[in-house]
């Protein structure tokens, strides 16, 4: 499946009973109440139709029998899972969707992971039992030593305290899915710099196997995409220098914050997202399960 995302905006609009069709209409539906059409805003509103929904139009670069209801119902539960709305219009070589115009770039990155196989959704109750497992599998060898670990991980344990505090936040425990099975997942709890509220990453545990092949980077873009979505002021996390950086992740010393383990150096990051504010200065303090390792 390759999505493809057409120039400019969208609309639907009643055409005026009686009157002859006219212009650049891409497509139409006839019902008892009257005609709908669809065509692009600068049209309507050349031929001064009324609209509301302003859309993005991508077509499925797939052919699909009119028939089949695997393909409309796979992307409409991606699309669904990931919060947005779709209008579905079937061609017959092509299905196209219609999605909220601000929305046009999120609905490409879902529909991309897709194509792929990859299901990004917030976590639910019944998934815990599987994250955890997938969690003691990602974490079955020390990322310190390299060596493996004797019994539970403890990032098992953290996360299971995580899901009960009081600083669980249910929109940031994202899993990722392959064929219904979670193979990926992340969580941010609530974090704080003085009375600035941040969000800390961890754990994010991808199952071995699928290990490096861009599970771990969709679940961290969707955790950014929905913290500016939420006017989190910033993601504060412990890990690589060489990874982290590349999703704009700073020394979080530089911002004026500090790591709670003075040792921790410039592997305590953080994302200044668009709601950073100026003269942040402290030490950061994570969810109260951290406090307790």
């Amino acid at each position: 499946m390759h999505p493809v995302l057409r120039d400019g905006d969208y609309v639907y609009a009643l055409w005026p009973h009686g009157k002859p069709l006219e212009g650049r209409i891409e497509a139409a539906v006839r019902e008892a109440e009257g005609l709908t059409v669809v065509l692009c805003r600068e049209e309507a509103e050349r031929l001064g139709l009324a609209y509301d929904f302003v859309a993005a139009w991508i077509t499925l670069q797939i052919h699909s029998a009119l028939e089949a209801v695997g393909l409309t119902a796979a992307v409409s539960a991606a699309l669904t899972a990931a919060g947005i709305s779709c209008n579905v219009l079937a061609g017959f070589h092509h299905d196209h969707l219609l999605v909220p115009s601000a929305e046009r770039g999120h609905a490409m990155d879902v529909l991309g992971l897709l194509g792929q196989g990859l299901v990004l959704r917030s976590e639910r109750k019944a998934d815990r039992e599987s994250v955890l497992a997938l969690t003691a599998a990602a974490f079955s060898t020390s990322p310190v030593t390299g060596l493996p670990v004797e019994g539970v991980p403890a990032e098992v344990t953290l996360l299971r305290e995580l899901f009960d505090c009081d600083e669980y936040l249910p929109q940031f425990s994202i899993v990722a899915e392959i064929a219904g099975e979670i193979v990926g997942h992340v969580i941010s709890t609530r974090g704080l710099v003085g009375e600035l509220r941040l969000l800390g990453l961890g754990p994010i545990s991808v199952e071995p196997h699928l290990q490096r092949r861009g599970i771990g980077s969709a679940l961290l873009r969707e955790t950014v995409r929905r913290a500016d979505e939420a006017g989190e002021p910033g993601i504060a996390l412990l890990g690589s220098t060489e990874y982290y950086p590349r999703f704009g992740f700073l020394p979080a010393r530089t911002l004026g914050v500090m790591a709670p383990d003075a040792g921790w150096g410039d592997h305590f990051q953080l994302l200044p997202l668009k709601a950073w504010p100026d003269g942040v200065s402290g030490t950061f303090r994570y969810a109260a399960p951290f406090e307790r390792r």
